[in-house]
């Protein structure tokens, strides 16, 4: 396995955007794996991670991860929208509601705002 710097941690990363929006959500995986490995503290790593595991139908992954980020940077309303699309998701959806409507407080993005339903209880 070749030598991990910094330079091969971000070819990863972009890698992985890349391999995300070609719908290879697993391979995107395999690569933040190692990225992650070398810097645990990279929230756009984990990010993008939690973003595959969802992609994949590994909800439970994608669930921890958006939750790490959240503890990071509890004012990311996409991170409060995707936390809640994975609850909803994995038949949760009172615990959905909480981070639709932190998300549309943050951003009130029209689809943010949609999915927050403030208009009902």
């Amino acid at each position: 396995m070749p030598e991990r710097n910094p330079e091969t941690d971000v070819i990863d990363f972009r890698a992985a955007e890349q391999l995300l929006a070609a719908r290879d959500p697993r391979g995107a995986v395999r690569l933040l794996d190692s990225v992650i490995a070398a810097h645990p503290e990279n929230t756009a790593a984990r990010l993008l991670r939690a973003r595959a595991f969802f992609a994949a139908a590994q909800l439970r992954p994608a669930e921890l991860e958006f939750e790490l980020v959240l503890e990071r940077e509890p004012d990311n309303a996409f991170a409060h929208f995707a936390l809640a699309r994975t609850f909803e998701r994995s038949g949760h959806p009172e615990r959905a509601v909480r981070h639709f409507r932190l998300a549309a407080a943050l951003d009130p993005k029209p689809e943010y705002l949609r999915a927050a339903r403030f208009d009902s209880p």
